[in-house]
């Protein structure tokens, strides 16, 4: 048997998995402003008939699925470099706030249904973190519905692929510009049924 090493980096990313999930749950946005990076899960609370398998039941709900997983990485990393000596400044707040506003404009969804946990960490453990967390809980909006957290591509790129999520829940004018998705809403609501048909039929 293979001794326990608490250094191994999928422990150390565990570890900070496992922090997150200990949070408090939180409104999306949450209400104070706060800086630094790290990772943050979303969590559904709401009446929408896709979703009720993955309505939390109270905000001490440490049970349930995510809806999606995510992380906010200072400037530095995203161009390459950890900048660990760098104030990331409120890049996890902010993350937090654009979700929010993507929510706010889809047609079918109320930005009061959702909740989040986020912690703040140090850079390093950013994407182990969030990979260990997405590997746990495969989130519906990670994996069946991808392209919540894409941004404007910006003019002159409008030619990209409409994502599953904007087709699901439509309402980002940006999304509107681009070219339709190659499945139809209602292929990818069934996908969304098929997926948490097994968290419908073992709750109680």
């Amino acid at each position: 048997m293979k001794p326990f090493n608490p250094l191994d980096k999928k422990n150390l990313g565990i570890s900070v998995a496992q922090a997150l999930l200990s949070q408090s749950l939180q409104p999306l946005p949450p209400e104070q402003k706060f800086e630094g990076a790290g990772i943050y899960a979303l969590y559904y609370a709401g009446e929408h008939d896709l979703y009720k398998p993955l309505r939390i039941r109270g905000d001490d709900d440490t049970e349930t699925s995510p809806i999606y997983v995510g992380k906010a990485v200072p400037a530095s990393a995203r161009a390459g470099r950890f900048g660990l000596d760098t104030p990331p400044g409120a890049v996890l707040f902010n993350r937090l706030r654009e979700h929010a506003e993507s929510i706010k404009q889809a047609s079918d969804l109320k930005l009061d249904d959702f909740r989040c946990r986020f912690l703040v960490v140090d850079d390093i453990w950013i994407p182990l973190g969030e990979t260990l967390l997405v590997e746990q809980f495969q989130p519906i909006w990670n994996s069946i519905v991808p392209g919540f957290g894409n941004h404007d591509p910006g003019k002159g790129r409008y030619n990209q692929q409409r994502s599953a999520w904007d087709t699901l829940h439509p309402g980002r004018l940006w999304a509107a510009r681009l070219q339709d998705c190659p499945k139809t809403r209602e292929q990818i609501a069934e996908e969304v049924r098929q997926a948490l048909k097994t968290i419908t039929d073992s709750r109680p």
